[in-house]
């Protein structure tokens, strides 16, 4: 860790946060959309350090979508945030709302970046198939018979391919469509409650939730793996699943180098 020499000195560093995305219009600040996570979090950090904070995040969640494990970067003059780290950490999760928290503060070198240095980010994804009214907010009700047996064969597939176009939203800003998967597989977590699991180097928007409803085609045995390899290689997001509620969807770790590393 590089050692802050000068007062006016700006250092960067690591913001490890989570919160619950219920009610927020996912992470980026948008024009003419309020409530957002990073807005809400640059502002409350610029306002308790007394200077302009610009927070950079690993990703972007969308609306409803939540993090327990969220990682964002920001420069800063302040000299005393990790010498004094457990009491910044209170102070910050104390002036936030009650849906985000903030779980730790490191300092990284200046060229680190929260975005661009993430090798890996994992997500899960809850459903259950028994109305349960205390884990509704945070999983998918799916009512019927599912093969998990059969979609995690169809969850396999995915580590063959690259190209995703069929699980992205249309008109994004994205240069390439690729990702490489590293891990996909549904457990059992519960009496009739499961977690998928996915992990990849980078995900595209809406990219887990319309491979969860393709998914689910599967199971209900709507489609069989070879139509699902089909609707991957057809690169059209027309012939994919629809995107599953957000509500149920996670980002749970990010992946960096070294002491960059956050579980």
């Amino acid at each position: 860790m590089r050692k802050v020499k000068y007062l006016w000195h700006m250092a960067r560093y690591f913001l490890k946060l989570s919160y619950n995305g219920t009610d927020f219009n996912g992470w980026q600040v948008q024009d003419n959309t309020p409530n957002t996570v990073q807005q809400t979090v640059q502002e409350k950090i610029s306002l308790l350090l007394k200077e302009n904070i610009e927070l950079v995040g690993c990703g972007r969640t969308d609306a409803g979508v939540h993090a327990k494990n969220y990682i964002a970067h920001f420069d800063s003059s302040s000299k005393d945030l990790i010498s004094n780290k457990a009491h910044w950490i209170y102070k910050f999760s104390t002036i936030m709302p009650p849906e985000i928290s903030i779980q730790d503060i490191m300092e990284v070198d200046e060229k680190a970046h929260a975005r661009f240095d993430a090798l890996s980010r994992t997500y899960y994804y809850f459903l259950h198939q028994q109305k349960n009214p205390f884990i509704d907010r945070f999983s998918y009700y799916v009512y019927g018979d599912l093969d998990f047996e059969l979609m995690n064969k169809a969850a396999q597939v995915l580590m063959d391919y690259k190209d995703f176009t069929s699980f992205s939203k249309l008109n994004t800003q994205t240069k390439t469509n690729n990702c490489k998967i590293t891990k996909a597989i549904w457990q059992i977590v519960g009496d009739g409650e499961w977690r998928f699991t996915i992990r990849a180097d980078r995900f595209l928007r809406g990219m887990v939730r319309a491979i969860v409803g393709t998914l689910l085609q599967v199971g209900k045995n709507k489609i069989t793996i070879e139509e699902f390899k089909k609707i991957i290689e057809a690169k059209d997001r027309s012939k994919a699943g629809n995107n599953v509620p957000a509500n149920a969807l996670f980002l749970v770790a990010i992946e960096y180098p070294k002491d960059q590393q956050s579980e």
